[in-house]
């Protein structure tokens, strides 16, 4: 027998591929002194409450407000980034719960803020940036607070708000308990006949599994155990539904969709123009279902045959230095600028590169105004670990330039735009591959990659944003939803979004219950429209070249100086229009032709 392979400790991966944290700092104690300084200084914060009438006063507090967020950012970013490295280390997890206590501290000082602002009279800000020219500045940030004030309420009920937000969320913690503590799966027999306990994190595993036998048993497994606590779910489900429209009431909102996308201007054409763009396509996906059944050679293709990938992948065994030349092959189009700072990015340490015993697991992109981007990987030498770091460096290069070219107050981003530039990275990496790619199989293997993203983030999270629509709706006009409610909505929308040749089977009637994204109001529907603003960027960088990507730029490096729909209109993208979902289906009908050939 072989020697098992164990897991590396941190001390034994080498250095250079490491990201480089002692940047933000040298040790535990720079730190300790930093987090001293936060605690002296930020109280101050308060001599200012009261007082944000005064033009002066204001601008003084926005200088030293930034001051001490800055400082608190450092601190917060490198206990985070130090504890995910080895979530075994006592030191490093203790200074994260000291920044994470202190935290919510520092939100209770600032509150004053913004009740302030909205106290203060109409033209009353106006008249302050006219006595400061310097508080220019943060008008778009103080006209974005004054825009809540219809929505705002009298200081007594401000409180009670705030009093009750902890019941409130008390739906989704119930759900999370449940799904994630309390319920247990059967034991089902794996490709092996091997007894393996069912969980819902190898569920993924044996619904992909070649054997239809193993993904049956799983697929009944689970939406069978739901089952059992249907009513549960429905009553945790309904109730956050109803906690939402409160919200949305107490605040004046005409309805719970227009509490979740007025705050960022979003209009809620673009929400409903998105469910009936890709209705007015359904063909395509039911297409797409045709040709699976047909590839995979069923007689009948049921909602457990869904995820099974037509063809096997390629076994590769990629070295992250080339999987770094690949995913920059790919990126080309983007210009010489974007590589380089992708180069540099490798060279000075930005990335945590390999797996060690205590890492914490899944992959990601974080950084600070004051620091260089940072981005988590746990790379496993596989094509999938090559689009992992591209479309993690599409939200570290986003950073980089918003961080570049906008002040500290507008150097985020929403998440309306956050997932654009990295899934920008993934498509433009993927039409490269496909393109490229002379062996069948990988080729035929690459273009059902693109289709299951098209699919699972596109018409999938549609159908979900349509499913939100649907029950919110039916709440606030008084209709109450039973568990089997819920279950006959899922079952219609299943049908429907898949088409006729799919067996329908009632046990996906259940699947509502599982996504948990349903607790965060009108979400979902975020996951299809980035992934459309992006496939229209990737193809017009393609297409048109230097002034595609000029244009492009001009959006990473906006962060949140505007409204996300502005700023990607700005850019060339209108998700006011059904053009990006369109010429995101236009490019899922070209893969099918390539598929069914």
């Amino acid at each position: 027998m072989g020697e098992v392979k164990k897991l590396k400790s941190r001390n034994e991966i080498p250095g250079e591929y490491k990201w480089k944290i002692e940047k933000i700092y040298e040790n535990v104690e720079a730190w300790e002194k930093d987090f001293k300084i936060l605690k002296a200084e930020a109280p101050k914060l308060f001599e200012y409450a009261g007082k944000l009438g005064d033009a002066e006063k204001l601008l003084q507090f926005f200088k030293f407000d930034e001051e001490v967020s800055r400082l608190s950012d450092k601190l917060f970013l490198y206990a985070h980034l130090k504890s995910d490295e080895d979530k075994g280390n006592s030191t490093y997890q203790a200074i994260n719960d000291k920044i994470n206590a202190y935290m919510a501290e520092l939100k209770s000082i600032t509150a004053f803020f913004k009740p302030e602002i909205l106290a203060l009279p109409e033209d009353e800000i106006e008249k302050e940036i006219k006595q400061v020219p310097e508080l220019e500045k943060y008008e778009f940030l103080l006209k974005d607070i004054l825009k809540f004030k219809p929505h705002s309420l009298s200081k007594e009920l401000e409180e009670f708000m705030a009093a009750v937000s902890d019941c409130l969320e008390a739906p989704e913690n119930i759900f999370s308990m449940l799904a994630d503590a309390d319920m247990t799966f059967p034991i089902i027999k794996d490709e092996d006949n091997n007894e393996v306990e069912l969980t819902e994190g190898n569920y993924f595993e044996f619904i992909r599994s070649k054997d239809r036998r193993v993904r049956k048993e799983a697929f009944e497994a689970l939406f069978g155990t739901y089952s059992k606590y249907k009513n549960t779910f429905a009553t945790s489900l309904t109730s956050s539904i109803k906690n939402f429209i409160f919200n949305a009431k107490t605040r004046k909102y005409k309805s719970s969709l227009e509490a979740s996308l007025k705050p960022n201007e979003i209009p809620l054409e673009v929400y409903n123009n998105s469910i009936a763009t890709i209705n007015n396509h359904l063909d395509s996906l039911h297409r797409y279902v045709g040709i699976k059944k047909k590839l995979l050679g069923l007689e009948e293709i049921h909602m457990y045959d869904l995820y099974v990938p037509i063809i096997d992948s390629p076994k590769e065994y990629i070295e992250f230095e080339k999987g770094a030349l690949i995913a920059k092959e790919g990126l080309k189009p983007l210009g010489q600028e974007y590589i380089n700072i992708f180069q540099q990015g490798i060279d000075e340490g930005w990335i945590d590169i390999y797996e060690n015993k205590g890492k914490r697991g899944g992959a990601y992109s974080w950084g600070g105004y004051d620091t260089m981007p940072y981005v988590l990987l746990n790379y496993n030498y596989s094509l999938n670990d090559v689009s992992t770091l591209a479309h993690e460096m599409g939200h570290s290069i986003h950073s980089y330039y918003s961080r570049k070219n906008q002040p500290y107050i507008y150097s985020d981003y929403t998440l309306f735009c956050a997932e654009v530039a990295s899934t920008t990275n993934e498509c433009l990496l993927i039409h490269h591959l496909i393109q490229k790619e002379t062996d069948e199989k990988k080729k035929l293997y690459l273009i059902n990659q693109e289709l299951e993203q098209i699919r699972t983030t596109v018409f999938r999270q549609i159908m979900f944003a349509e499913f939100e629509k649907i029950t919110h709706e039916s709440l606030e006009t008084g209709k109450p939803l039973t568990s089997d409610d819920l279950c006959s909505i899922w079952h219609e929308l299943n049908r429907k979004y898949f088409g006729e040749e799919m067996i329908i089977d009632s046990e996906i009637d259940m699947e509502w219950a599982r996504i948990p994204h349903f607790y965060s109001d009108f979400y979902v529907y975020q996951y299809a429209t980035g992934y459309a603003a992006a496939n229209s960027f990737a193809t017009m960088i393609m297409n048109n070249g230097n002034s595609a990507v000029e244009k492009y730029r001009g959006f990473l490096k906006s962060g949140g100086s505007d409204y996300p729909i502005n700023i990607l209109r700005n850019a060339g993208v209108d998700m006011t229009t059904s053009k990006p979902l369109e010429d995101t289906i236009r490019r899922f009908e070209e893969l099918l032709n390539m598929l069914d050939r």
